[in-house]
């Protein structure tokens, strides 16, 4: 007689119910537990609604839920999903595609504790001995004290003595551990021709009219009349470099600081990545970063690089490619420290074999890619003994060429293979082809998804006659003809990172595509020696910043020439028709919504009563242009708002531009006022990349703008690209999708491997002659995807 099933064997589901975070309609679906399961669909659907969101944040919350009021008190609260029943969840690891933090003392070693080994082992090891792990550390400055203390040694035996206090730390006194050294062009900060009140400051923010003109007018130190240039010496010492000082200007206390220390202290201090584009043009334009002379860009003490293991010091360790630095650790015999020596071993070959060898410890990690920042966070995953956990990835072989995918796929159907759960949001057929479940959401994007279209087997979803299903097989055709090219930009020389003294000429006038094995040197030719040139408009993948309160209205600047028409037509003031300006509704503060703060738990919100949501005041709502007030505007999605602002009563050609851009680039589904914190990361890239098509500039530099397409949305992309050229655009894309290098006029594949396995051109023609000659991993990869599909490169 056959055993009955234990009851703790029957929750082998996670089951969704009634869904409707952001875009989903009431979804419900069931995710079989211990499988690999890949959610598809096209960009704006609804994966990461449903999976991040839904799945993944109900996991969380109810996680941080079991600690202590007082520890939930310090921690981010979760509000409960839109959802009626989750039901079989388990703990959820997230993967996500966000920049690890772009803080310029953060580096690839310090991020994955590689560095933190590394200075234990050189603690241990190190010749000649120089201190504890901190004397090894960039972040930790040597500190120097003398005085006295009294020490107790029974009744009246107490007694001061004098004691010299000594911590050795490894970070470089001159730079500060940062390995640059900066200088700041004066003439970038003023025009010494003008007075203070004439405006001769050129600093953002630095208006006469603020806070800054009141403390300069007001500080006495010098006459805010008088052109700079006939300042004494100690008038432009005060005026640059005079140190923190109290004054009282008309009774308020205030704090003058010169405005090198201001500025070193605002600007100098954050990352330049994370800036604002007119503050980062502005540090760009008046900062100069030269490697620090005294570390040698190393960010390390003397003392630091003075201990040696076999004849390599940390700094040198911590440059070596991670590959290489693997091999030397192995060579490494020393019984003391086995188990360290172990555990980093174990980490550095987790490098090499999720893709990432090429890195060395000292890369900054705001220099990595949303790809590579994704797979430097999967490194902590790779040896855990974890199992019946739930790992979320968001887009795992994003910045993968295809030679790398089943590398990535090896790896998540390991962690499915030890017990564990895996969901994954992704677009690449190869990485959905090895699903044991597929989740379809669609069938459009935004107000037209949302709902499941398919679930099942890969080999269901192939005839299931989705989008998706439709699509999966697509093999591309080589163009018949490609254009020919109109000049060239030539680069020369080119040695940044791994490229290797790098010729070559660019064609201008088409359609250029730079491909290669994901390190092999792509993004150091183009931002090293393209980007930087006039007329070159870099769209890369920097992430969006926008609060709530930002959507693509206000990031687009369509806001501007929208509100200007309402207040022409209405004979107002424009400020009037902003949530965040006089037009506000007074109870939200425009946010549409009331937040009531619950402390430790989760944070309410309300649709606001009084403006019902609409974030205005209801006097704005009764002025209209073309029969719709503002809260109707900015409700529209971008192709009815494009018909409305493109003729009629309503006509704006300066707002009709900017959505016809946002249309070109597949976002006419969006809504005007939709948070950008609601957007998922491909519609984000779309959005910028709209926002840079307005730009004059004859050259566009795409940095991988298949970055979160669908299968089906690649089409309307290569459809702008073209569109792009023949308007007289030279477009140059860093990209890895086959359908994308077959529709090139011109491929530039550098390679053969990555790091310094990389960084020469291994192939300079046609996407024809690339197929047929077959020389290059990219050129079997094409000649497979034209010529007959995966299975012929698995053949090979």
């Amino acid at each position: 007689m056959a055993s009955s099933l234990h009851p703790a064997d029957t929750h082998d589901l996670i089951r969704v119910h009634g869904a409707r975070e952001n875009n989903l309609k009431n979804v419900s679906v069931e995710i079989p537990k211990r499988r690999l399961t890949v959610f598809t669909g096209v960009s704006g659907s609804g994966k990461s609604s449903l999976v991040f969101g839904t799945i993944a944040a109900e996991s969380q919350r109810m996680i941080n839920e079991t600690y202590s009021a007082f520890v939930q008190g310090f921690m981010t609260t979760l509000a409960r999903p839109e959802v009626d029943l989750l039901d079989g969840l388990t703990t959820a690891i997230i993967v996500d595609q966000e920049r690890m933090g772009a803080n310029p003392r953060s580096t690839v070693g310090t991020a994955t504790d590689a560095n933190a080994m590394l200075r234990i082992l050189f603690s241990r090891l190190g010749q000649p001995h120089i201190g504890p792990p901190n004397a090894f550390s960039f972040n930790v400055p040597s500190v120097r004290a003398t005085g006295a203390i009294t020490v107790e040694r029974g009744a009246g035996k107490n007694k001061p003595e004098k004691v010299t206090f000594n911590r050795l730390g490894g970070m470089c006194p001159r730079c500060e551990g940062m390995g640059s050294i900066n200088d700041i062009d004066l003439s970038a900060l003023y025009d010494d021709a003008k007075s203070l009140n004439e405006g001769a400051l050129t600093i953002p923010g630095y208006s006469m009219e603020g806070w800054y003109g009141r403390i300069f007018r007001g500080c006495g130190f010098f006459d805010p009349d008088k052109p700079i240039r006939e300042f004494g010496k100690k008038e432009l010492h005060d005026l640059l470099h005079k140190e923190a000082t109290k004054i009282k200007i008309d009774g308020i206390n205030l704090t003058y600081l010169g405005l090198i220390p201001q500025i070193q202290k605002s600007y100098l201090s954050k990352d330049v990545e994370s800036m604002q584009p007119h503050i980062r043009a502005f540090v760009e334009r008046a900062v100069t970063f030269t490697t620090c002379p005294e570390c040698g860009g190393t960010r390390l003490s003397q003392e630091a690089r003075s201990s040696k293991i076999n004849g390599k010091n940390i700094a040198d360790a911590c440059a070596m490619q991670i590959s290489d630095l693997a091999e030397w650790v192995r060579g490494l015999r020393e019984p003391s420290v086995a188990p360290l020596l172990a555990g980093l071993q174990h980490l550095l070959d987790s490098f090499a074999e999720i893709g990432l060898g090429y890195l060395s410890l000292d890369r900054p990690t705001g220099t990595l890619s949303g790809g590579e920042s994704q797979r430097t966070k999967m490194i902590r995953h790779l040896g855990s003994s974890l199992t019946d956990v739930t790992y979320v990835f968001d887009e795992p072989t994003i910045g993968l060429h295809p030679h790398d995918i089943q590398r990535m796929n090896d790896l998540l159907l390991r962690l499915r293979d030890k017990g564990n759960t895996v969901l994954v949001v992704e677009h690449k057929p190869q990485t959905i082809a090895i699903a044991d479940h597929v989740v379809d959401l669609g069938p459009g994007a935004g107000t037209g998804g949302g709902t499941v279209c398919y679930e099942g087997s890969v080999e269901g979803l192939r005839t299931s006659g989705t989008i998706t299903g439709r699509h999966l097989d697509d093999r591309a055709s080589l163009k018949p003809s490609v254009r020919k090219a109109s000049g060239a930009l030539q680069v020369r020389g080119a040695g940044s990172h791994n490229l290797q003294d790098v010729d070559v000429d660019i064609p201008l006038g088409v359609l250029v595509v730079l491909t290669g094995v994901a390190g092999s040197g792509k993004s150091s030719l183009i931002h090293g020696s393209v980007a930087g040139r006039d007329g070159v408009v870099a769209v890369d993948q920097s992430p969006i910043r926008g609060s709530r309160r930002s959507n693509p209205a206000t990031y687009t600047d369509l806001l501007e020439p929208i509100r200007k028409a309402f207040a022409k037509a209405n004979g107002v003031k424009p400020a009037l028709f902003s949530p965040n300006s006089e037009g506000t509704c007074p109870t939200c503060n425009g946010a549409g919504v009331i937040y009531t703060d619950l402390g430790m738990m989760a944070g309410v919100s309300t649709v606001c009563e009084d403006c019902e949501g609409k974030r205005f005041q209801a006097s704005v709502l009764e002025y209209t242009l073309g029969g719709r007030d503002i809260s109707q505007v900015l409700a529209m999605p971008v192709t009815e708002a494009a018909e409305f602002f493109g003729d009629g009563a309503a006509k704006v050609p300066a707002a009709h531009a900017i959505l016809s851009r946002l249309a070109d680039v597949g976002l006419g589904y969006l809504s005007l006022g939709q948070p950008l914190t609601t957007l998922s990361g491909g519609e984000r890239q779309r959005l910028k990349l709209a926002t840079h098509m307005g730009e004059k500039g004859g050259i566009y530099v795409l940095d991988e703008p298949t970055s979160g397409l669908h299968l089906a949305d690649v089409e309307n992309l290569l459809g702008l690209l073209d569109r792009l050229v023949e308007a007289g655009k030279s477009v140059i894309v860093i990209e890895h999708h086959p359908a994308v290098m077959a529709h090139a006029d011109w491929i530039i594949d550098l390679g053969p491997g990555a790091g310094h396995d990389g960084g020469r051109i291994v192939f300079e023609g046609t996407p024809a002659d690339l197929a047929a000659a077959k020389s290059t991993l990219t050129g079997m990869h094409l000649a497979a995807y034209v010529g007959g599909g995966a299975e012929a490169v698995a053949a090979r």
